[in-house]
């Protein structure tokens, strides 16, 4: 009883956090969105019919190029070991962290009229502003969470199977359709849910290389709060997207058990030297090809970024780097750049604090819960995972915009829409790593006299260090990579680099748009080959 009532009062904050930071604002969407007027003005207009149609088929699309260019490099991952293996990993997964806004940046660079491939090829492939530009971003975007999740499974695949199927005579695809594919459907599903997600949601990037006709449902509710001011209609679309997004998530929470299941297989395969033997005949020119494609599509972007940091006018410079430590104000954001690199920073670690206290509380509370309801609990605490920073935002505005929870503006409740939205990534990956943890050694502990609370502290914890890492850097990167909810909620003088990169955008400053950029790809880049250093997976 001691025990319950210990860890009921250590969940109650994490608890209270998320009932004021997220249901709440979420409760006062709903409330204003659910009228039948509200929801029938907008499920009459033909525009948001478009907009509706429009936003669920780009995901679908975005999914499906995801996979195309993602599995590939699972097998690739799996089956072979080579040098700068994990640097490589750590490099594929910054995009998945960067600022979308950055992503969009990229891509202005390389297909732009005056872009890197639009010179080299001498015209224009017509790619920004459509919906191609949409597709190749998201699987820009979305590439890593398919690679890693794949990859992870498909190392774990017991290499019995594969050689009893040989014995019997299967051999190349049809080895991998009736062997090894079917082993592999719980990470491509759950990945390619993941992927369907987070392009359902994806706002920066519709709202910058799509236009207005290739507007998302995401950049609707924004248009319709930040421009029109009109937020009964925007709390309507909040509402379709929240019924949408929580059904998507339902499945992917649902896929997560299977992949997770499948992922605790103690068999490990060794993958293979790859040396040049590989690189002969139609494989090798399978895998020459597909590096070319990842170079252009995944790394392309990146280095497009470094290199417009480093020039001005065709020349190199270094000016753009020195801009980010000037203390002057800059009136295009309203701040300056050096306190926009501090706040980001401040922001991220508040961010990792909060977020990793939280994830563990209720990693703990569920792993000692033993009442009905430990599954709606669950779903209830990853929800935040399946609603947009736009919402977020909106929920915020209308909730704390007046006493006695005068809160709008203040930096602390960015940090509180900053942990809402990072804290989903940090539970998962605390939970994962906890439930490595063997329960005997738990008890064994607490038969020598250790209290629940101690063997925890003392032997579950440390064993699942590496999980609490990769959750801290994913929050920090999350953190620092979030525009949506920020730019809805903030004062000039809490600008942070993400909102000073969209506002060098707006203004077409490109250079220290990307040196700014590229400050976020470097800690990203550290905080990755820290995750693969521990060994564990984010997803």
């Amino acid at each position: 009883m001691a025990v319950r009532r210990f860890w009921v009062l250590l969940l109650l904050p994490s608890l209270l956090f998320l009932v004021l930071f997220f249901y709440y604002p979420i409760t006062l969407i709903l409330l204003d969105g659910l009228s039948w007027s509200a929801l029938s003005s907008v499920l009459a207009n033909p525009y948001y019919h478009h907009v509706i149609l429009f936003t669920i088929e780009q995901a679908i699309g975005s999914t499906v190029l995801t996979l195309l260019l993602g599995l590939p490099g699972a097998y690739l991952f799996a089956k072979y070991d080579f040098p700068g293996k994990r640097f490589l990993r750590a490099l594929l997964t910054v995009p998945f962290v960067m600022p979308s806004i950055m992503v969009a940046l990229g891509f202005i660079l390389l297909f732009g009229r005056s872009g890197f491939i639009t010179s080299l090829l001498g015209r224009d492939l017509g790619v920004l502003y459509s919906w191609k530009a949409i597709l190749l971003a998201h699987a820009f975007y979305n590439f890593p969470v398919v690679v890693r999740m794949v990859s992870s499974l498909w190392a774990r695949i017991n290499p019995h199977y594969e050689e009893a199927a040989e014995s019997l005579g299967a051999r190349g695809f049809t080895l991998f359709r009736k062997v090894t594919l079917p082993m592999l459907y719980p990470a491509i599903f759950a990945s390619s849910m993941l992927t369907f997600i987070f392009s359902f949601l994806s706002f920066a990037i519709p709202l910058i290389l799509g236009g207005y006709r290739y507007g998302t449902v995401e950049v609707a509710i924004f248009t319709s709060i930040m421009t029109l001011l009109d937020f009964r209609t925007g709390a309507a679309l909040a509402v379709l997207q929240m019924g949408l997004s929580f059904t998507f998530m339902y499945l992917y929470l649902k896929s997560l058990d299977a992949y997770s299941k499948a992922e605790e297989q103690r068999v490990l395969q060794r993958p293979r030297k790859l040396g040049l033997s590989d690189f002969r005949g139609l494989r090798g020119a399978g895998i020459v090809l597909y590096s070319l494609i990842v170079f252009l599509f995944i790394l392309a972007p990146l280095l497009a970024v470094f290199y417009d940091s480093l020039t001005s006018s065709g020349h190199f410079t270094l000016k753009w780097y020195r801009h980010l430590f000037e203390s002057s104000y800059n009136p295009i954001f309203g701040s300056d750049s050096l306190h926009a690199v501090i706040w980001t920073f401040v922001f991220g670690f508040s961010t990792v604090l909060l977020a990793t206290l939280i994830a563990l509380t209720m990693s703990y509370a569920s792993r000692r819960w033993d009442l009905p309801g430990k599954t709606l609990i669950d779903v209830l605490a990853t929800l935040p995972l399946g609603s947009s920073a736009i919402i977020i935002g909106l929920g915020y505005i209308k909730a704390f915009h007046k006493p006695p929870l005068l809160l709008l503006g203040s930096p602390l409740l960015i940090i509180a829409a900053h942990t809402t939205i990072a804290y989903p990534f940090a539970l998962r990956a605390v939970s994962a790593a906890l439930k490595k943890v063997r329960p005997s050694l738990r008890e064994a502990a607490m038969s020598l006299g250790a209290s629940d609370p101690l063997a925890f502290i003392k032997v579950e914890l440390p064993l699942a260090f590496g999980g609490i890492v990769v959750g801290a850097v994913f929050s920090f990167a999350m953190s620092v990579a979030e525009l949506g909810a920020t730019y809805m909620i903030y004062q000039p003088r809490y600008t942070t680099v993400t909102i000073a990169i969209y506002r060098y955008l707006g203004s077409r400053q490109f250079g220290p748009a990307s040196a700014m950029a590229v400050v976020l790809m470097l800690v990203s880049m550290a905080g990755f080959l820290v995750i693969e250093r521990t060994g564990e997976e984010v997803w």
